[in-house]
């Protein structure tokens, strides 16, 4: 969470004194989706409780099930994995590269018979090469459904992220750009895949939406938001701009002032317009990482537990939902599935993980915070030995 303050509890003042907290009827919901719909440059949105919500509503949007192989990065949180089930098809595992994103050689190297979906994860803010992926994506006639979840503000090449593929998934909660606690956001340009979408966050809506209007009608799990998260997002639309400005002016300037320590940035693949939330490094071997982030303070990309692969403990389990009836791994129609997951299948990513610093950065940084962590970060690479 970056700023939350008076202008939330205004709105949510609001809506409180109103009575009107339910989302149809009240407007703070309608009004923050053309909001973030003209924000993305895209024809529709709909809000939702999560990004988990997100991801599985957009899946379902694009017709994704039983049969189907989804492909997601070795690093993620592990609710992109988890929304592919939740759709009962089969999360197929691969590397990431340099940019601590997903690898486009890796998705078309795994790419076979069953393989129906990509979910290329903006990870810490950090831009997918999505010229690469929408290019296998035609190529092999696969549906993208961008997880911009960790990106929310960002961008590739003067696109925003999660406008990009054929759908994109946000997330509004606490560790999130923008939040209103939990929450999250849908965004397509496909009115067919929009129906479905709509359903499958609120099976329900057309009692106040209409029948004829609402498209698709099927049974879903509600997973709609509320007028209070509405009105909170809402404020959270008019910081969220400057914020990322602000926070990919800092980033610049530390990668900037540091270009001849030595030490090796990752490789942006659109720096321009990333989110800038964080600036990370890359070490030669795991010794000079652990020392360099024991000194700053800061974190190991390896060292995140839940978004690494190898700690999404019920996929290695094979339990993909409450009931075995209910089981993707178990369901006939993903035999042809592949379904075996081992620690070392993705030994790359982890390397390259374990070997990567991150430093987190804030939009209420000022100049002379920015001048002392560039000192600090100076003074980091002289002692691990990487100081030119």
């Amino acid at each position: 969470m970056f700023r939350v303050g008076d202008k939330e509890l205004a709105q949510i003042d609001k809506v409180l004194k109103t009575g009107r907290v339910f989302r149809y009827g009240g407007g703070q919901c309608d009004r923050f989706e053309a909001r973030y719909s003209k924000y993305l440059n895209v024809k529709h949105v709909m809000m939702t409780a999560s990004g988990t919500n997100s991801i599985t509503a957009g899946l379902i949007g694009l017709q994704i099930g039983p049969g189907d192989e989804v492909i997601v990065p070795a690093c993620t949180y592990m609710a992109t994995a988890v929304a592919v089930l939740s759709v009962g098809a089969i999360p197929i595992i691969v590397d990431v590269d340099d940019t601590i994103t997903i690898d486009p050689d890796a998705v078309e190297a795994a790419i076979g018979p069953q393989t129906r979906a990509v979910i290329p994860v903006h990870m810490w803010g950090l831009p997918c090469d999505m010229k690469k992926i929408m290019r296998i994506a035609r190529k092999y006639k696969l549906s993208v459904v961008e997880d911009a979840c960790q990106a929310v503000g960002g961008g590739y090449e003067g696109k925003m992220l999660g406008s990009i593929g054929h759908v994109g998934a946000f997330s509004f909660n606490f560790f999130k750009n923008m939040t209103c606690g939990e929450g999250g956001a849908v965004a397509t340009n496909s009115k067919k895949a929009f129906h479905r979408i709509r359903c499958a966050i609120d099976c329900c809506g057309y009692y106040w939406k209409g029948r004829e209007s609402w498209g698709e009608h099927f049974i879903s799990n509600g997973a709609r938001a509320s007028e209070i998260e509405g009105a909170m997002m809402n404020a959270q639309m008019d910081r969220i701009k400057s914020m990322v400005n602000n926070l990919r002016r800092q980033k610049k300037r530390v990668l900037k002032e540091t270009a001849n320590t030595g030490l090796k940035p990752i490789r942006a693949n659109s720096l321009d317009w990333e989110v800038g939330s964080n600036v990370m490094y890359t070490f030669d071997t795991k010794e000079q990482t652990n020392q360099f982030a024991q000194i700053m303070g800061c974190g190991i990309t390896r060292n995140t537990g839940r978004h690494v692969y190898t700690d999404w403990d019920p996929i290695f389990k094979l339990k993909g939902a409450h009931h075995e009836a209910l089981d993707p791994f178990k369901l006939k129609e993903n035999r042809k599935c592949r379904k075996k997951y081992t620690m070392d299948m993705c030994a790359r990513s982890l390397d390259i993980l374990s070997r990567t610093a991150s430093i987190g950065l804030h939009p209420d940084n000022d100049r002379a915070k920015i001048s002392s962590l560039i000192k600090r970060i100076k003074a980091a690479a002289k002692e691990v030995g990487v100081a030119v």
